[in-house]
């Protein structure tokens, strides 16, 4: 017989133990980590040692995505509510970058909006964008993650914007149209890529867009 075909036999016949028990305390299987011979029993409770370290490294895991998560909703938290208590156009790019370069550790924050006040011309927020550019963001079904090659947003960060390797774009929307977007930018090249997950920066975008349109009414 083939070895699989005993495999097979063994497995289409679990009574076969039952009626060879004492064959199990006979047989001896090589150390999976060594040259010598074990028991099959003990075999079993290396598998299981195995397995049991290899669950609790996933535990660990898990618990670690946990605590990462309780902490950014609290910075989240945070942020909503000192949205909230803001009450002119200034307090809220205030608060915004505050947080975000405090709390959050993003080292660079822009903001465009596609509207223009009165006496608006001078603030680098209200400063023109392209077409195409406000068509793009029109089009983001979720924040864009990824390279700042072939943005023109990378150049909203000035005199940083050479050296930066990574940046999200997230569209800012009032009553389903899209009234501008906030750019965040990092020298890191993983610290925005694509296909990370944006719910917060989603939720971002929500607040910064809720408070602006309030302040900006």
């Amino acid at each position: 017989m083939k070895s699989d075909e005993i495999a097979q036999y063994l497995q289409d016949n679990p009574q076969f133990f039952e009626e060879h028990a004492d064959l199990i305390s006979r047989l001896v299987i090589p150390h999976p980590h060594g040259g010598r011979t074990i028991s099959i029993t003990e075999r079993q409770m290396l598998g299981l040692r195995d397995k049991n370290k290899l669950l609790e490294g996933k535990m660990s895991e898990l618990l670690q995505f946990g605590e990462e998560n309780d902490s950014i909703s609290e910075k989240m938290h945070r942020l909503g509510v000192a949205m909230i208590a803001a009450a002119s156009f200034q307090s809220v790019l205030h608060t915004l970058n505050f947080h975000l370069r405090d709390d959050f550790a993003i080292p660079h924050v822009a903001l465009r909006l596609w509207g223009h006040p009165e006496n608006s011309d001078e603030l680098p927020e209200f400063a023109d964008v392209s077409e195409e550019l406000q068509v793009f963001a029109e089009t983001l079904s979720e924040p864009y993650c990824g390279s700042t090659s072939g943005f023109e947003t990378s150049s909203w960060f000035g005199d940083a914007s050479s050296h930066l390797r990574s940046q999200a774009l997230i569209a800012m929307r009032n009553g389903g149209g899209t009234i501008g977007m906030i750019a965040l930018g990092s020298e890191e090249p993983q610290r925005f890529y694509a296909g990370m997950g944006t719910l917060y920066l989603e939720r971002l975008g929500e607040m910064a867009s809720a408070a602006l349109a309030r302040v900006l009414r």
